[in-house]
């Protein structure tokens, strides 16, 4: 019998520390992570600053405990650490919001350097000059920022949530955007010395130097120039029709003043970096899709002062994702997703040539480099192992594999074992996919899971769908890369483009086929499951085949006709979703054949895929489908609803009830073994 790990018990797996992002200090000497943990209540996750060592030679340290969490670290260029954090800051604070801090590196106490009534945030340091960086939301008629108090305390005290609006979008993945947006402030920072005897501690004088403009910088990245002189930032640009593109601006830090960097109508420009020569901005480059064209992502870069945009690693079949400067601004570091990982590759500015430097069968992210340029830090992560930062040597010939640093938490036991397999469809394309299986010789049930995007790839380990609570009660669980993963060339994407009920849909099948064609596969049980697009592949597949014996379908996309128009971003959904495309794929034209009993999981804050999907869907179940409700309203599907969550299921107590719901339902109707659902549900 397999001793019992985290993944056994859903009190334990939910208790498990989580780590994300990384820090390197100026000098290269401090490293600092995020690793959240459950309160005493054990109903929210709180986040906490620890310090690794880049050595590797002493255990990793502690550096905050507020009880509300910290977050957005960043060096000083002396070294102090910044963070922000909602401590109280004095005592009629009800309900604090994140304050900016400063924790010296002489060991002196914290102590907060900015504040405002809407909060602070995405924290960033230039990277020779002392001036930072953050975001702030800002009221659209507020003269300044003591109007913007009291246009708040207006508000609140009127108790009014209501927004008038004059352009589109209004809402973005769970929020409401409106009636205020977020805006850049920069200030000069103070010393990290102690005040004078009886002077008040120093504090950063915040200036707005994005004004005048709302929405535009809503989930934009932005760079600051190492003098602390400029500003890039993406920035949203509203068009005819409800349409928006995203632009790239560089701002004066003193003055204010815009100029548009780069505008191109028919792509979208993300994620501006910076060069430590302060020459060159890095971007990613998307072009817009078509109904039959699928975007093209490709890193580019283009002069600070402006000029001939240059496209890096032109041949190369992979899209960036994030993207690093060398120090000397020879090149840059860039993970891509490749063949169900991430590796780190090292793009040459002059040749534009990419090079592969990590080896693992891992994804990484918050890619580091060292001052010296000949090594780098990041976070590693598979389904092997939750994110953990590692060491990666830059100057090695061959791709090598990372070293891990010590760490904050050790990584969990694992219930079984990690396997990779694939096959060759039709068409030639092979497709892959991990297999994550139980301890012993099998056959075992076998749980297809279907990722979301569709541009996505199964890579990195995932705490919301973690495959491993499902292996620790014996399912096998496939978590195939079918048409549309990223990380297998332009070909892949485009060959399920605009064709979801195609491709998508026969990969999964083929893969499938494969997997249980294994002497440790049980086929006679056998589910599917999937959120977000993966729950329109779920809602698919229930309603063209009866293979399977049970289906999760979370946040799923049911009438596509419906979806386009109220998703939180329909301008981006209309250049692949025509009325052909909707009426060829959509799941709710073929309810009459579902003959599967389904879960139905939705939250009622989803504003990507809005609730009316799942509404539809419940309803077309249980009046329409091949089990539809029978004269005394009996039925066999099941409907999981979150009034309180989003796209996402993050409140560690509902995590619960989902594993919890899921399980259940499974059991009964893959294993023939009915058990009791969560108790919280009543």
């Amino acid at each position: 019998m397999t001793a019992a790990t985290p993944f056994h018990d859903l009190d334990s797996y939910i208790a498990l520390p989580r780590m994300s992002g990384l820090t390197l200090s100026p000098d290269g000497t401090r490293l600092v992570t995020a690793v959240a943990t459950l309160d005493p209540k054990r109903t929210r996750y709180v986040t906490a600053l620890w310090e690794v060592d880049p050595a590797g030679e002493r255990p990793a340290r502690r550096l905050t405990r507020g009880a509300k969490g910290e977050s957005s670290a960043a060096f000083t260029p002396d070294g102090d650490l910044l963070f922000t954090s909602a401590r109280p800051t004095n005592g009629d604070d009800d309900e604090p919001v994140p304050a900016l801090w400063l924790l010296p590196r002489d060991g002196a106490e914290a102590r907060v350097v900015a504040e405002r009534k809407a909060g602070i945030g995405g924290v960033r340091v230039a990277r020779e000059a002392p001036v930072v960086l953050v975001t702030s939301d800002v009221l659209p008629g507020a003269k300044d920022a003591a109007d913007d108090e009291r246009l708040r305390g207006l508000r609140t005290d009127r108790k009014v949530a209501a927004m008038l609006h004059d352009g589109y979008p209004i809402r973005h993945w769970d929020a409401d955007l409106g009636p205020d947006s977020p805006h850049l402030l920069a200030g000069r920072l103070p010393s990290a010395g102690p005040a004078a005897a009886g002077d008040d501690e120093p504090r950063v004088e915040l200036t707005d130097v994005t004004p005048g403009q709302h929405n535009a910088l809503v989930d934009q990245a932005s760079s600051i120039s190492p003098d602390g002189s400029t500003v890039v930032t993406g920035w949203t640009r509203r068009a005819a029709a409800g349409d928006a593109r995203s632009a790239l601006l560089a701002v004066d830090v003193a003055t204010g003043e815009r100029r548009v960097l780069l505008d191109e109508p028919d792509a979208d420009l993300w994620s501006p970096v910076i060069s430590p020569d302060g020459a060159w901005v890095s971007f990613v480059h998307e072009a817009h899709s078509t109904p039959e064209l699928a975007p093209v992502v490709t890193l580019r870069v283009v002069p600070l002062a402006g000029g001939e945009v240059r496209t890096l690693g032109a041949g190369w079949d992979r899209w960036p994702a994030e993207a690093g400067w060398l120090p000397d601004s020879s090149g840059l570091v860039v993970v891509a997703d490749d063949d169900g990982r991430a590796p780190v590759f090292r793009v040459d500015l002059a040749s534009g040539s990419v090079r592969r430097v990590t080896s693992d069968y891992a994804a990484f992210s918050d890619v580091r480099v060292a001052p010296d340029g000949r090594t780098a830090y990041a976070m590693r992560t598979s389904y092997a192992t939750p994110a953990h930062p590692v060491r990666i040597d830059l100057t090695a010939a061959e791709p090598v594999a990372a070293r891990p640093l010590p760490a904050p938490a050790p990584n969990p036991e694992l219930p079984g074992r990690l396997t990779e397999l694939e096959t060759t469809v039709a068409d030639g394309r092979r497709v892959r996919a991990w297999l994550a299986l139980p301890s012993g010789d099998g056959p075992h049930p076998l749980l297809l899971w279907v990722h979301g995007g569709p541009l996505n790839s199964w890579n990195a380990w995932s705490w919301r769908w973690n495959p491993w609570l499902l292996v620790a009660q014996g399912y096998a669980v496939l978590l195939p890369d079918p048409a549309l993963s990223t990380g297998y060339g332009q070909d892949m994407v485009q060959a399920g483009w605009g064709r979801w009920g195609a491709a998508p849909y026969t990969d999964l099948m083929a893969i499938t086929d494969a997997t249980v064609a294994r002497d440790d596969i049980d086929e006679t049980r056998t589910a599917a499951m999937g959120g977000s697009f993966g729950g329109y592949m779920a809602n698919w597949i229930a309603g063209h085949t009866d293979r399977f014996r049970a289906i999760v379908t979370h946040a799923s996309l049911w009438a596509l006709d419906q979806f386009g128009p109220t998703t939180d971003g329909a301008y981006y959904w209309r250049r692949e979703l025509s009325p052909e495309m909707a009426l060829e794929n959509s799941p709710h034209l073929h309810v009459e054949r579902i003959v599967t009993p389904m879960l139905v999981v939705h939250g009622d804050k989803d504003y990507r895929v809005p609730i009316g999907e799942g509404l539809r869907l419940w309803y077309e179940l249980v009046s329409r489908s091949g089990l539809a409700a029978d004269d005394e309203g009996r039925t066999p599907h099941r409907f999981l609803f979150f009034p309180d969550e989003n796209h996402w299921v993050l409140k560690p107590q509902h995590a619960v009830v989902w594993y919890g719901t899921v399980s259940a339902f499974l059991s009964e109707h893959v294993l023939g073994q009915p058990v009791a659902y969560p108790e919280v549900l009543g």
